[in-house]
């Protein structure tokens, strides 16, 4: 048996093969008469008045080419998303004679931006329930800046962006060294967190903030990125019992323990101190022991 050589002359396998062409195109393919009428396409059908407005301006010579973002449909369903460039040649009495066109595949890059997007709406939920906000400098430019939700809790709703100097100058004086990004900058450390009290429209505010550092491909420093939570009532709920166990509860002044703790903190022996002690039943013990000691009797 003798196979017949294989031939695309007659009709129908050319029309076979063009439908098997269109059917698996990998990106799309649109048939458009010369007034600008799709014969057959698989663009999206939402996308294809946008471009046949443009096409046509290209054709009533208001325009020479167009780019736009546009969505093809494969036959299984799924959707590719392209950026297309459509130029137009024309003879010498400026009527159309051929089209040219670039199509590039976005398709990855829509799906990091959808990702993106997504990231940003959880974030944006989980900043709702949570004081605090962003901010990141950029170790190249020495551009630094906070976003909206943070300047607005330091300085109020109308509050602007604040830079890197503005939000510094917040910080309580001697929390400076908790703040300094110099380790980070220098590419010394990746990640740490820092706990500061700030300065804001509702007074001294206690912030943790948790800072990153971000490296291009050769590993140098480039972006730093903040995390800044006011945490400030878990704050008070820790010193409360230290507080308590250093003080005396009716007067709130210093017990013995926090007297040893704060004359520790001295750095001079420059001015004075009261030390008050509760002498209820000392005069008992004074009567006992001083006459058994045979010693003068004790004075407060």
């Amino acid at each position: 048996m003798v196979a017949e050589p294989y031939t695309a002359d007659d009709p129908e396998t050319r029309l076979a093969l063009f439908d098997f062409a269109f059917e698996n195109a990998a990106i799309g393919i649109s048939l458009v008469d010369f007034e600008g009428r799709i014969i057959r396409g698989n663009a999206h059908p939402e996308d294809i008045e946008a471009d046949l407005i443009l096409f046509k301006q290209v054709l009533q010579g208001r325009r020479d080419g167009y780019t736009m973002e546009k969505r093809y449909l494969r036959h299984f369903g799924e959707i590719v998303h392209v950026l297309i460039h459509v130029a137009a040649m024309r003879d010498a009495e400026g009527r159309v004679v051929r089209f040219i066109s670039q199509i590039e595949d976005i398709t990855r890059h829509k799906d990091h931006e959808r990702q993106l997007a997504e990231r940003a709406a959880q974030l944006e939920l989980a900043l709702e329930a949570v004081r605090g906000g962003f901010w990141q400098k950029d170790i190249v430019t020495g551009k630094c800046e906070t976003s909206d939700r943070l300047a607005q809790l330091i300085g109020g709703p109308t509050a602007a962006r604040l830079d890197l100097e503005r939000y510094v100058n917040r910080v309580k004086v001697n929390d400076g060294a908790q703040a300094d990004l110099t380790p980070l900058i220098a590419g010394k450390i990746d990640q740490n967190v820092a706990e500061y009290r700030l300065d804001t429209v509702q007074g001294e505010r206690w912030m943790r903030c948790d800072r990153r550092l971000l490296r291009d491909s050769d590993g140098r420093p480039v972006k730093i990125a903040g995390m800044a939570i006011d945490f400030t009532e878990d704050r008070r709920r820790i010193e409360m019992p230290e507080e308590t166990a250093r003080t005396d509860a009716l007067t709130g002044l210093l017990n013995r323990r926090g007297l040893s703790i704060e004359f520790a903190t001295l750095h001079s022996a420059d001015g004075f101190a009261v030390l008050a002690l509760d002498l209820e039943g000392f005069k008992a013990v004074n009567d006992v022991y001083r006459h058994a000691s045979c010693k003068p009797p004790l004075h407060a």
